[in-house]
């Protein structure tokens, strides 16, 4: 099945929404602390033009090793890129970011950054590093080699009404998983972990010379942000968590909790639609939840044109990301309830994106091995989450991973400085506010967390509510947090 623009944006909202549970630190060899040079070793020159979509940025390469245990074995490349502080009076470190993923690329991140609305002040206390993680994009990308089609199905199971439903949907997740394993770069496939990334972002801090590095990270880069100050407490300074996973990382725990994210975020659309009658689907909550269903039952008898059943579900879930999606759903049902045939480009997909979500969500972490038991995970969570349940706790390719793993999981603990803020929308439907809460509790006095009375996945730099962005900003500026945990009230829209 061919994507229409919408399921686009839906597929790279679940990109962005996907984390893993971290590889740990176990010997001192893998777990030490990179020492800092002397001054950097990182030569930058501008980016490349498809890089630069926002402001001017430089680039660099990095070498690190492939396989931590050997440093001086085979090494990879990593492309960095850097939005420079203008004001050296004010600078004082870098800024490393992630975006989310895994499998999404962080190069043009800090562009999109400083446009999205970033602080001036932010902007000049740091230089922002992007960086493609080990797997992707321009740094040592990997590959599952999968079809056009395969691409196309994206990163839900097929939304399974049975047991045998998920029975026939397990073929598929296997040939993925082997395809994965034979593929050209499957040699690299125990090394592309949360862990590693990690680590990859110290050698990026002691190369550019610096002691000590901030982070920024939102979505999967929240996880990602824990594991590198878990591993690197002496060498991590202001750590900012945003749209925060819990501490197991993207396991299955957190693909099955996309169920609830859609449900905890859906009144917000709800409210939208009753709001504007003319719509159409449903004049009050009750009405509008009854029509999701509707046009479901609908697809799953006749599919429109580029949109199942599964699509459509899918749909709702990425869309619901951002406030500006609301009316771009609204229509998406408008035209599926006049039967309406949606326009259907070419086939768009990435292998690279798919691949690496793959390569470090099913290596960083065990996910069931048996059929029945994602047979019993659909039946509770269509039942629990009828909206989504079905489809995000189906049978994935992780469920016939090789077996190829070099450590375990890294346990994110309340040990090291107190240097984390938490940042996190109530009604998210990408990382829930319940896995926040038990981040939050794992990082315990290392970390003071605030909430804010919103919907939607991500909150700085794009967040309109001032309570929480003034948060991150003081935190980054200054190093100060909240005296406690906060909760920031929904602030009326300015006019």
């Amino acid at each position: 099945m061919r994507r229409t623009p919408v399921l686009a944006v839906a597929a790279t909202a679940l990109a962005a929404a996907i984390a893993v549970p971290a590889l740990t630190v176990t010997s001192p060899k893998v777990s030490a602390a990179t020492k800092p040079a002397a001054s950097s070793t990182v030569k930058w020159a501008p980016c490349p033009p498809d890089v630069v979509q926002y402001v001017p940025l430089e680039c660099a390469k990095l070498a690190v090793p492939l396989d931590y245990r050997k440093p001086d074995g085979r090494q990879i490349e990593l492309a960095l890129s850097r939005l420079a502080s203008k004001d050296p009076s004010k600078r004082r470190g870098i800024l490393l970011t992630n975006p989310g993923g895994p499998g999404s690329t962080g190069i043009d991140y800090p562009g999109y950054f400083a446009r999205a609305g970033a602080s001036k002040d932010v902007l000049d206390a740091y230089d922002v590093i992007g960086m493609d993680p080990r797997g992707v994009g321009r740094s040592a990308p990997v590959t599952c080699d999968l079809t056009p089609a395969q691409q196309s199905h994206g990163s839900f199971a097929t939304y399974a009404h049975s047991a045998a439903d998920v029975a026939k949907e397990a073929p598929y997740a296997r040939a993925i998983a082997k395809q994965c394993a034979t593929s050209k770069t499957a040699s690299m496939l125990p090394f592309i972990t949360s862990a590693n990334t990690a680590r990859d972002l110290d050698r990026v801090r002691a190369a550019l010379g610096e002691e000590k590095a901030s982070y920024l990270g939102l979505s999967y880069g929240s996880y990602l942000g824990a594991v590198y100050t878990t591993m690197f407490p002496r060498t991590s300074d202001r750590v900012v968590i945003d749209s925060v996973m819990g501490p197991g990382g993207y396991d299955e725990n957190a693909m099955r909790m996309f169920g609830r994210g859609l449900e905890d975020r859906f009144p917000d659309f709800q409210k939208y639609v009753v709001a504007h009658p003319e719509l159409g689907l449903g004049t009050t909550p009750p009405q509008v939840k009854a029509k999701f269903f509707e046009l479901a039952r609908k697809l799953r008898v006749q599919p429109v044109k580029g949109m199942t059943e599964t699509d459509f579900r899918a749909t709702a879930f990425g869309l619901l990301y951002g406030e500006a999606n609301l009316p771009v759903l609204a229509k998406v049902w408008q035209d599926i309830d006049a039967g309406k045939p949606l326009e259907v480009p070419p086939a768009t997909g990435d292998d690279n994106a798919m691949a690496a979500r793959l390569y470090v969500a099913c290596t960083d972490s065990r996910w069931p091995t048996s059929v029945r038991e994602y047979q019993r995970n659909v039946a509770i969570d269509r039942i629990k989450h009828p909206m989504l349940g079905a489809a995000a706790a189906g049978i994935q390719p992780c469920a016939f991973w090789p077996n190829r793993r070099v450590e375990p999981p890294v346990k994110i603990t309340d040990r090291g400085p107190s240097n984390v803020l938490l940042v996190q929308n109530e009604r998210d439907p990408g990382t829930p506010l319940v896995g926040a809460q038990k981040m939050r509790r794992a990082l315990g006095d290392r970390a003071t967390m605030v909430t804010v009375d919103g919907g939607g996945h991500g909150v700085y730099p794009v967040t309109k509510n001032t309570c929480a962005k003034d948060a991150v900003v003081t935190f980054l500026t200054t190093g100060e947090r909240p005296s406690r945990d906060l909760a920031c009230a929904a602030e009326a829209p300015k006019k």
